[in-house]
Parts: C-alpha cells; structure tokens; sequence
C-alpha cells in the first residue's frame, strides 16, 4: 500500500454484511505490526482510515529507530 508507505501491505476479506480491512507492515524479525484494521462501508477507503495508518506506521518507525 505505497498510499499508506514503503512496506507496507493489506488483507481484506469480506461476508454478506461488510469488508474488512487490515493494513500491516512488512515483518521485521518475529513481529508483523497491524498499523489498523476496520470495517469498510464503501469501495473508497476513507482517508481517515488511511492517516490512522501513516500515523501509526510512523510511530513504528519512530521506536524501532530508537527516536
């Protein structure tokens, strides 16, 4: 998902009510880090979903460079 950033990657999967959706960054050692997971309403994610993500993916990056 280069909208979200540099390795980072999507599941969706969907049943008769809704899609689900979880945005997750590439695994680095033992651990996959979930940026964010909802529910889709619509075909277009909602760019709020979307900034919970850059926001998160930064947060990651922030700890895992020790800053």
């Amino acid at each position: 998902m280069t909208s979200v950033g540099k390795g980072v990657w999507e599941l969706k999967d969907g049943d008769e009510r809704t899609w689900y959706r979880l945005i997750y960054l590439t695994k680095i050692g033992d651990t996959l880090h979930v940026l964010h997971c909802f529910e889709k309403h619509s075909r277009k994610t909602d760019r709020r979903d979307l900034e919970v993500a850059r926001e998160r993916l930064k947060e990651v990056r922030r700890k895992l460079l020790g800053g």
